[in-house]
């Protein structure tokens, strides 16, 4: 099975990153976590990126706040999916992490979850993966159902 990989621009980061380490241990999805800086360490980031396809990742997920261009220098370097996940990480409550992260130029895409959204895009890498996975497919169907039966184990309790 491909690998997801998680880069942070940063290990002030990590927090929001361990919410996708969490759902993927969960799913069973391979992963591998590094920090790379599009500004401190774009070289870096750049040659993993050209060799991620090689070392055998299928979806790259991007965690940076504040200038956020992380997913950006990583999409311009991979034709691997990659996802962008903006962190609050400013005064800006993270609107400019965001704003960073979604406004691709045409031609290099990155899938862009919400502000501190770890865990869908975890998910999201997973669904990609899975594509090809037909074992994978059936864990994160499963993992769908226990999130719905939890939502309706509440109702059938709720009383007000």
């Amino acid at each position: 099975m491909k690998k997801v990989g998680l880069i942070m621009g940063s290990d002030s980061d990590l927090p929001v990153v361990e919410k996708a380490v969490d759902k993927l241990k969960s799913l069973d999805v391979p992963y591998e976590a590094h920090i790379y800086s599009a500004h401190r360490t774009p070289l870096q980031a750049k040659e993993f990126a050209e060799g991620a396809e090689e070392a055998g990742f299928g979806v790259l997920i991007a965690f940076a706040g504040k200038a956020a261009h992380l997913a950006g220098a990583l999409a311009a370097s991979t034709t691997l999916p990659v996802i962008g996940v903006p962190v609050k990480s400013s005064t800006l409550d993270g609107l400019d992490a965001l704003l960073s992260t979604v406004q691709m130029p045409s031609g290099i895409p990155v899938a862009t979850v919400a502000i501190d959204g770890a865990a869908n895009a975890a998910i999201l890498a997973a669904q990609i993966i899975a594509t090809g996975e037909p074992e994978l497919a059936k864990r994160l169907k499963e993992d769908r159902q226990a999130a719905s039966k939890k939502v309706l184990d509440k109702d059938s309790k709720l009383k007000l």
